[in-house]
Parts: structure tokens; sequence; C-alpha cells
């Protein structure tokens, strides 16, 4: 697989495209991008992916929070995985914003050498989104490209979407959005310090900072998690949250107790799959009811990440 950007040109008539943002990589991502390449190999071009640097709400909305379900290093990381022929990026800009899906649909003849566009089951795209199938089909037609749409992804979790997904996680429902990606979902920093009240608990903690800040966190609680670190797979829970129990103040904070380890791992690189919720954050009578319940939670956090690990 070739990745490409912007300024790369390919021959007139050359590739099978499609073009999203693909933010989570989700199965109806994976269902569309097998679609575009088998269309690739039956007309004897390279698939190609066509994806954005940027979402386009964080452009022509920049003032409104957006969070996105990964960085795009990541997304990247799992187009390639995909194995298209080709990945190109593109820089959404206002200025591609403003193009029509006329305007869009000759500017990818004209530089990428687009023959047939895929279009996602329910994708829009020029300005203001605006116009149907139809409309991309006769634009197409009158620029020589051929537009067709991809069958929408019918698995066992259907529908899917960025949309759906990003619901899912912002609703703490780990386990949905995992059946909807293919995989758990993941943030990633570094061990940063904390304020160091697990370990007078019996429940030493791992405080994750430095993340990327437009990557969405799932909702405030405490989840079942395995913990990349040091190129170990460690299993964990961690706590998304204030802390209330311990009046740590209004500050957000990221905690993880690790299983069965010891070592100082300050600085490190770390990710956390989220495998599943635990329970809401609340507020506890005091400590020792919170050391009851961190011990219910680990009991019942080791419980469900052996399941996840023997029938994954």
């Amino acid at each position: 697989m070739r990745i490409l950007n912007e300024n790369d040109r390919l021959p007139l008539g050359s590739t099978v495209a499609t073009i999203g943002m693909f933010d989570g990589v989700h199965l109806g991502h994976a269902t569309l991008v097998d679609f575009l390449k088998r269309q690739a190999d039956t007309l004897g071009k390279q698939s190609l992916v066509i994806t954005f640097l940027r979402h386009p709400r964080q452009v022509l909305h920049p003032d409104e929070p957006f969070y996105l379900i990964m960085p795009t290093g990541d997304r990247l990381k799992h187009l390639e995985a995909l194995n298209p022929d080709l990945l190109l990026t593109l820089d959404f800009t206002p200025e591609l914003a403003q193009l029509d899906s006329s305007q869009f649909i000759e500017l990818l003849r004209d530089r990428y050498g687009v023959d047939v566009l895929v279009a996602g089951y329910n994708h829009h795209f020029g300005h203001n989104r605006g116009g149907s199938f139809a409309d991309y089909c006769r634009h197409g037609e009158s620029l020589g490209v051929k537009v067709v749409k991809a069958p929408e992804y019918l698995g066992q979790y259907a529908p899917v979407s960025s949309t759906i997904v990003r619901g899912l996680i912002a609703a703490g429902r780990v386990v949905d959005a995992m059946h909807c990606m293919g995989r758990p979902h993941v943030i990633s920093g570094k061990v940063v310090h904390g304020f160091h009240n697990g370990r007078g608990l019996g429940f030493p903690t791992a405080n994750v900072g430095e993340m990327a800040p437009d990557v969405l966190l799932p909702h405030n609680g405490a989840y079942a998690v395995l913990a990349n670190v040091h190129g170990q797979q460690l299993q964990g829970m961690a706590n998304i949250g204030k802390r209330p129990t311990l009046d740590n103040g209004d500050r957000l904070s990221i905690e993880v107790n690790l299983f069965d380890f010891e070592g100082d791992i300050y600085g490190a690189d770390i990710s956390l799959e989220f495998i599943s919720f635990l329970r809401l954050e609340f507020k506890m009578c005091g400590l020792e009811e919170l050391k009851k319940q961190l011990t219910m939670d680990r009991d019942n956090a080791k419980r469900l990440l052996q399941e996840y690990l023997t029938t994954k």
C-alpha cells in the first residue's frame, strides 16, 4: 500500500476511490473499503481511500467543541490495515468546503485519477452536503466519472456510523462501541504525577495525561481496561472523573490501577483499551467504603477481562 499526500498526482482514469473522514474506522467503513477493493479489482484499477486530516466540523465550526473517536495517526494505521492500494490524506480547508459536489468530483478526477467514485451508504459530500445520490450520479456522468453506492453494512450491530459510535462512547457504552468498531475504544497519553491517594488505599494508580485534546473520553465512571505500556499488555481498572470522595476539586483525572504490577512507569507512553463499564462515579461516605467499592470493582474487572480475553 502507498500513502499519498494532496500534492501527488495520479494518471487520469487510474483509480476507483472513496472519500470520508473514517473516524473510528468501524465495521461499516471496513465494508465500504472491501467493496471499493472488489470494484477496483474488477476494473483493473487501483483502489484509493481518501481521508481528511481534520474533521470538517472542526474547520467549519472551530468555536464548537468536537471530539474524535481516535487521533489521526491511529485512524491512518487502521485504514492501512484495510489494505487499499492507495491512501490519500487531504487537508480539509474552508476553500475545499466551498466546492459543490460537481466541482469536487472534477477535482478528484483531474488530480487523483478517479474514474469511479464509491459513495458510502449514507455519505454526502460537496458544499452544504447537498444533493441526492441521483444528483451525484448525474454530476459524475457529465464529467466522465461513474458514481456507485456501496452496500449498507448489515452486521449484527447495524446500523453503524461514526456518530453512533461517538454517542455510545460518550454514554459509557464501551462494549456496544467495541462491537460497532470491531475493537475496543482506546485513549493514549503519558503517565504523569497525580494526587498520590491511591497507594494509601492499597490501590496505586497511574495517572494518564498529555492526551490529544480532541479525542473523545468515555463517560465518567469506572471501567475494566487493558493497558499497554513498555510493550506489555496489563490488566487493570480505570476511573475517569473528579474523585468526589477524596475532595480533589473539579479537575478531571484518568487513573488506572494495574493488577499484579509493580514498577516505576512515570513518563512512559500508555494506552488504555476500554473493555467494559463497571459503574458510575459517585461520592462515598468515607475511605473505608471507597476501599470496599474498589475491591469489588477489581474483582468484577478481573472477571470481565478474563471473559473478554478467552473469547476474543
